[in-house]
């Protein structure tokens, strides 16, 4: 469902350059749960950004079931983006303005044609409490952010992310603001997800011991991924 060929990324800074992507190949089954390790700035982050369409490669391609992802329009992109792929992210960013109720649901309002106030789906509504009750919780849906634990809030960050039934679900460094105890939980919470949803799954983490969850785990080295 995924495949990716010759991916380098070049950032230029006057007139100096720096390359972190230098010919990336990768090729992912659907339903597979995949991990990608590295040292800090190697470029995992990077990579994952270009996988999910967020940031595009200097060159080569990535298709995502079928299309070139960097050969749609912008309006296509963000589509594609928002319906089929699901992203978690170290720092969370849930709206602190918003309950975790309403934080869940923002995703499927966006994708929703003239969806304006959070009020106005009671099929959201229904299918972001369950997503909340999937992942433990289920009393805190009335809750603010700045009310709930690092662990809370990175479940909370997963089920916004699963609030489309998005094809792939990427994951870039989603314990790394959490102790072990509490990181361990969340990673077998995607593995859960993973498994029960035959979702595929890209996490990108330093620690190799949380890689171990996934099917299988790339070491990104000198801007190459290799087994």
């Amino acid at each position: 469902m995924l495949k990716v060929t010759a991916v380098h990324k070049v950032y230029h800074n006057g007139n100096k350059s720096l390359s972190v992507l230098k010919g990336v190949d990768l090729g992912i089954d659907k339903g597979k749960f995949i991990a990608i390790v590295g040292p800090s700035g190697a470029g995992k982050s990077t990579l994952l950004h270009i996988l999910g369409g967020l940031d595009s490669p200097t060159k080569g391609e990535v298709i995502f079931n079928d299309e070139n992802l960097y050969k749609l329009s912008d309006a296509s992109l963000s589509k594609k983006r928002n319906k089929e792929i699901g992203f978690v992210f170290q720092f969370y960013h849930l709206l602190s303005e918003f309950t975790v109720l309403e934080n869940i649901m923002l995703p499927a309002l966006i994708s929703a044609a003239g969806g304006s106030a959070f009020g106005g789906s009671q099929r959201f509504k229904e299918s972001a409490e369950e997503l909340l009750k999937q992942v433990g919780l289920g009393e805190r849906v009335s809750h603010f952010p700045n009310q709930l634990s690092g662990g809370e809030r990175q479940r909370a960050a997963l089920a916004r992310a699963l609030i489309n039934q998005p094809r792939l679900l990427l994951c870039d460094e989603p314990t790394g603001n959490l102790d072990s105890k509490t990181g361990n939980e969340i990673i077998n919470l995607i593995k859960k997800i993973n498994a029960e949803n035959q979702m595929t799954v890209i996490l990108v983490t330093h620690n190799i011991e949380l890689a171990k969850a996934a099917d299988n785990i790339y070491h990104l080295r000198d801007g190459v991924l290799v087994n």
